[in-house]
């Protein structure tokens, strides 16, 4: 049986999408792709390490603000990056939670098992800490984390991967047997604004976060040792060393040579002073290991252009496939009722599930990147335009139906010449309102790689600076209404005349 010829349009669409994702060039040196998490330090040890390896003669790719530790763990072994800045306590609690791994040693050997390789320590440990205001902790004589007891009213706001974290909160309570209740999660950069203007009134830290001194900050003893040493380390794939030897020891060259107060400068350097992440990245290096790399200002025009074209990307796959699909399925619910019941349920039910969590669902069996984001944008774009196929097709009044028969029109042409025109109107109102939404969640794309719109809107909010989430937010709406234009002119197209009259009163 031949796939029908929807069904063949939307798998050359994702095949489209596959094409889109980024590859290494045929016949140039293989790509090193380099990633971060979602937070500045990350950001800046992934513009370093792409840094050394173009310097070691390798094409390298930076993809920033990837997400969060399992995003990354899992691409890494699937060889989607082959390098990533990681912290041992993070390996040791989160990665390989509750199989009690310690030490150096029995990091390197449960990283072994799974094909990676660790650095020796960067210099710097990022330990947790729990964090107040100054005045606060002087108020209320808290000095220690255990000092949390006596003060059960407090609001604590974590961030939302601390959260769930086995190094987390759970293990945090559960070892100080805190009695607070008023506890939830937060994004981290937006915790310290919490802090600042009194809405929460403590939150984990990174103590190499330059907002600590910003913001007149003090971290509680943990006298009990709950946290582990975080030790700033790279994890690469083990086939790196037969692949691309020249990159390991590249990554060698960062050993031991950040210090604690070498990253805090830096991240007060990119947080509190804008300076660009590449050019902290570039300073560092021809500071300290007399290595001058290549860094290329971008500018707002040219980073508008380069996530419009991705957004367009995302967008436009995306839609074009759930109108390929919605439209023979909504035909088809209104054909068949007993199945239509059945395709607008499962279509409910899609609509239902949490965006970021359809996307996260699409990564083991898509990977990362523009893919998983197409195919999650796909099925959200799928009800509207099946419903209103439906509710088109069935509003059709009886007395032109029976015209359509009486004519001897056989199924399929009264379905081409009289039913889907009749229905048009109502069909495309539901396109439209997929575009709409499809534009907006596209933005969600940047939180496993896929770039688009959202990309400046994570990187403003991790730096709170409202100019780039203005970079990302406002040509967002734009195109989401200019969608919605261009759908209004096609209905000028598409609708027979007749039907766009309006009534006279």
């Amino acid at each position: 049986m031949k796939p029908s010829f929807s069904m063949r349009c939307l798998l050359s669409i994702l095949a489209l999408a596959l094409y889109a994702s980024p590859s290494p060039a045929g016949g140039a040196e293989p790509e090193i792709t380099i990633s971060s998490k979602k937070f500045t330090e990350s950001v800046i040890i992934g513009d370093m390490t792409a840094g050394l390896v173009r310097n070691a003669g390798y094409r390298a790719v930076h993809r920033k603000e990837l997400g969060g530790t399992r995003i990354l763990w899992d691409a890494l072994r699937r060889g989607e990056i082959d390098v990533y800045p990681e912290y041992t306590g993070t390996i040791a609690e989160e990665i390989f939670a509750n199989r009690g791994i310690r030490g150096e040693n029995g990091i390197r050997k449960a990283l072994t098992s799974h094909g990676v390789r660790m650095t020796a320590s960067l210099g710097f440990n990022n330990n947790y800490a729990i964090g107040m205001r100054k005045e606060t902790c002087e108020q209320l004589d808290i000095q220690r984390i255990s000092d949390l007891r006596k003060h059960p009213g407090l609001v604590l706001g974590f961030s939302n991967e601390f959260m769930a974290r086995a190094d987390g909160w759970p293990g945090l309570r559960a070892r100080y047997d805190l009695p607070q209740k008023d506890v939830f999660g937060v994004d981290h950069d937006l915790a310290y604004r919490g802090l600042a203007d009194g809405s929460i009134d403590a939150t984990d830290l990174y103590t190499t976060d330059a907002e600590i001194a910003y913001y007149g900050l003090c971290t509680l003893e943990d006298e009990l040792r709950y946290f582990p040493v975080y030790s700033a380390v790279l994890l690469f794939r083990a086939d790196l060393e037969t692949r691309s030897p020249g990159v390991v020891k590249a990554l060698t060259e960062l050993e031991g040579k950040i210090t604690e107060s070498d990253m805090i400068r830096m991240n007060g350097l990119a947080k509190i002073e804008k300076v660009p992440e590449t050019r902290v990245a570039a300073n560092f290096l021809a500071e300290r290991l007399r290595l001058k790399t290549d860094v290329r200002a971008e500018t707002a025009a040219g980073r508008i252009w380069k996530r419009t074209k991705e957004h367009l990307v995302l967008v436009s796959l995306s839609l074009s496939a759930a109108i390929l699909i919605s439209i023979p399925l909504g035909i088809a619910a209104a054909k068949r009722p007993r199945y239509g019941q059945v395709i607008l349920g499962v279509a409910g039910i899609i609509q239902t599930i949490p965006s970021l969590a359809l996307l996260v669902f699409m990564i083991p069996l898509l990977g990362i990147g523009s893919p998983p984001a197409v195919v999650a944008l796909f099925l959200y774009s799928l009800l509207p335009i099946i419903r209103n196929t439906h509710a088109g097709l069935n509003g059709i009044p009886p007395e032109l139906r029976e015209s359509a028969e009486a004519l001897g029109l056989p199924p399929g042409a009264r379905l081409r010449l009289v039913e889907l025109p009749m229905a048009s109107r109502d069909i495309l109102a539901g396109v439209k309102t997929s575009a709409v939404i499809n534009v907006g969640t596209a933005t969600l794309g940047a939180l496993i790689g896929a770039g688009g719109y959202g990309q400046p809107i994570l990187t403003g909010i991790r730096l709170d600076d409202v100019g780039l989430i203005l970079q990302g937010a406002v040509p967002s709406a734009v195109l989401a209404l200019l969608a919605q234009g261009l759908f209004e002119l096609a209905e000028r197209v598409v609708v027979p005349k007749g039907l766009r009259l309006k009534p006279v009163e």
